[in-house]
């Protein structure tokens, strides 16, 4: 059993896009290159790792086992190639931080300003994730430190609360929906929507609400940045589902309207999360203690 590191960057992609094609254009492989790869590691392992289907690809149970692997020997390589490389820039030391969408856009910039201007020795890598992902990561040692939902966390993993995190509708201030001072999902889950790409953990968390309708949202803009999606909101497009804080920011220069939403899973709690204390690097456990003044609840 023979697989290198193009192998296993690779079969991440392409489980992340649930997608061959999109897959080899992320790991810039031909697409039959990509099913060539992919085909020899079914082979070399024996069972197949992937069911293809008429949109896209699914993972299989032995998909879904090699996907942890895979994710953490390349965090490895990234940590090692990160700290040998980051000694010969003079760097000391690089975490590895998870984040939602919310976390990493809208709570976390500041605070992590004033870390790194606090520790110049110190580098820190954030990547988004949905919070059960950042569990998971942690558990396995995939990721140093997260910033997630409270409640999507299990016990075991350390946490404190970092902030509060509501999600609000935004429509243009011209629309019916404007003059609501709130509204639920349901209501709202058959109109065009905005949104963020389908690799955003905040996209992903919605899409899951509306299944759970019975609804497959139509998302008329897929977007990068919440100001995108605010824009094409005050042009009409549709409406959007974003962090409170983006939106009361937003909203100082773009005409957009603000509706709270009652859904529970719009009102989310998110905290800072550890294995546990004792076994983390000391660069990891000062971040950690950083984060802890900049707390909001």
């Amino acid at each position: 059993m023979h697989f290198d590191l193009v192998d296993m960057r690779l079969f991440v992609a392409i489980a992340e896009a649930r997608s061959i094609t999109h897959g080899a254009e992320r790991s810039a492989l031909a697409l039959a290159s990509a099913s060539a790869r992919i085909k020899g590691m079914e082979a070399a392992l024996g069972v197949p790792l992937l069911e293809r289907q008429r949109r896209g690809v699914r993972l299989t149970a032995a998909g879904e086992s090699l996907l942890d692997h895979a994710r953490i020997v390349l965090h490895q390589m990234a940590a090692m190639q990160g700290e040998l490389s980051a000694y010969a820039r003079g760097l000391k030391a690089r975490i590895h931080m998870l984040a939602n969408t919310s976390g990493a856009s809208e709570h976390l910039p500041k605070a992590l300003a004033s870390f790194l201007t606090k520790y110049p020795a110190i580098s820190v890598d954030v990547e988004e994730r949905e919070s059960v992902e950042i569990a998971t990561a942690l558990a396995s040692g995939a990721a140093d430190i997260g910033l997630a939902v409270d409640a999507m966390l299990p016990e075991g993993l350390d946490r404190f609360p970092f902030c509060d995190d509501r999600l609000v509708l935004i429509s243009p201030s011209g629309d019916e929906i404007a003059q609501r001072r709130q509204t639920n999902f349901r209501d709202v889950a058959a109109r065009d929507f905005v949104g963020l790409t389908e690799v955003s953990a905040l996209q992903s968390h919605i899409a899951t609400h509306a299944a759970q309708l019975g609804v497959r949202l139509r998302v008329r803009a897929r977007l990068r940045s919440f100001d995108a999606i605010c824009q094409m909101v005050e042009a009409g497009v549709g409406v959007a589902i974003i962090p409170e804080a983006a939106a009361r920011r937003y909203s100082r220069s773009i005409k957009i309207k603000t509706i709270r939403m009652t859904d529970p899973w719009t009102s989310r709690r998110l905290a800072i999360c550890t294995r546990g204390r004792q076994s983390l690097p000391r660069p990891v456990q000062q971040l950690a203690d950083h984060l802890r003044m900049f707390a909001k609840v």
